[in-house]
Order: structure tokens, then sequence, then C-alpha cells
């Protein structure tokens, strides 16, 4: 099954270019240059993997973490960033960011972390779908 991707960078040329090696590995990617457009999209359709820059105008990388993970826990994030700190990092990972990549990022490795994101959000998505049978099988009485 395809990955399902959401690319946000502010960069148009590198979003297109990204993306376009991203479809190549079979990926089934939509890009996004705007970060409220992103999270237009986030909060409109389901994504495996979203690999979000972390500094844009106005709406940087760590803004939208938190609403992706407050609206949609179970999207896995994939912060990207050519202007990496640790302190950065950290925040990222403690508000739930699955993972932090340095630009310019080995596209194998990407691709390797978006395929890591795509099964972890299956096993969430999985979960939460047998807490909600019990939970109706509790309410049922059967």
């Amino acid at each position: 099954m395809a990955e399902k991707v959401l690319l946000v960078d502010d960069e148009k040329e590198f979003v297109e270019g990204l993306a376009e090696r991203m479809e190549l590995r079979g990926m089934n990617v939509t890009a996004c240059t705007n970060p409220q457009e992103a999270l237009d999209k986030v909060d409109a359709e389901s994504f495996d993997a979203i690999v979000l820059d972390l500094q844009m105008p106005g709406i940087d990388g760590i803004e939208a973490l938190k609403h992706i993970k407050k609206t949609r826990p179970e999207m896995q994030v994939i912060l990207l960033s050519g202007h990496a700190t640790v302190e950065k990092g950290i925040e990222a990972m403690k508000l739930g960011a699955m993972d932090f990549v340095e630009k310019p990022a080995d596209i194998n490795v990407l691709t390797d972390k978006i395929k890591k994101a795509q099964a972890k959000k299956m096993i969430i998505v999985e979960e939460k779908t047998k807490e909600k049978v019990e939970e109706i099988i509790k309410q049922k009485g059967w």
C-alpha cells in the first residue's frame, strides 16, 4: 500500500523536487508551501506521514505540530530543518514528533522513516478500533 504523505515546506522548488522523488518511490504525495493550507488538509484528510519544515513564515513547524497532535494524534510527523538546534529537536520530540531530520535529507533515510511512520500509524488506528469495538460490546452486553 502506497504511503500517503503530506509534504510541507515554504521553499517551492524544494517541495516540488522532493515530492517528485518521493512519488518515484511509489508514495502518494500532497505538497504544500503554505502552513495554514497544510493544517486545513490535515483537518480534512488522513495522512500516514507529514514531513514538515521547522521554519516557515506565519505558522512554524512547532506550532503546526501542536495543532496536528491536538486534532489528529494518530498522524505521524517528521520535522525537517536546515537550521536544526538540539533544543528545537528536543521540543519537537516532546510534542509528539516521530522524528527530526536535517536538510538536505537523504531520500533513502527519509523514505525509511516514512515507511516506519505508516506502520506506527496503522498500529495506533488498529488499537483505537479495538478499543471502540470492546466499548460497543461492553455497552450492548453481548
